[in-house]
């Protein structure tokens, strides 16, 4: 079963927080104000998809690995 991740394009990241408040346990913001993706995720699936998709910049992606 392939395993989900996310990336964080930081040069996009402009620190809106809409990860960190759809998807508290899997993003939070370094000392610059950008988005973190946690390893592992803690949040569920869902949670996590509508904070990528929230993401007014498109900063934010999941990702597959076999």
């Amino acid at each position: 079963m392939p395993e989900l991740g996310i990336t964080v394009d930081r040069a996009l990241c402009i620190g809106s927080g809409v990860c960190v408040v759809y998807a508290p346990a899997s993003f939070e913001h370094d000392e610059a104000a950008k988005a973190v993706a946690l390893d592992p995720p803690g949040d569920d699936l869902d949670a996590i998809r509508v904070a990528v998709e929230g993401c007014p910049t498109g900063a934010l992606r999941l990702t597959q690995s076999a």
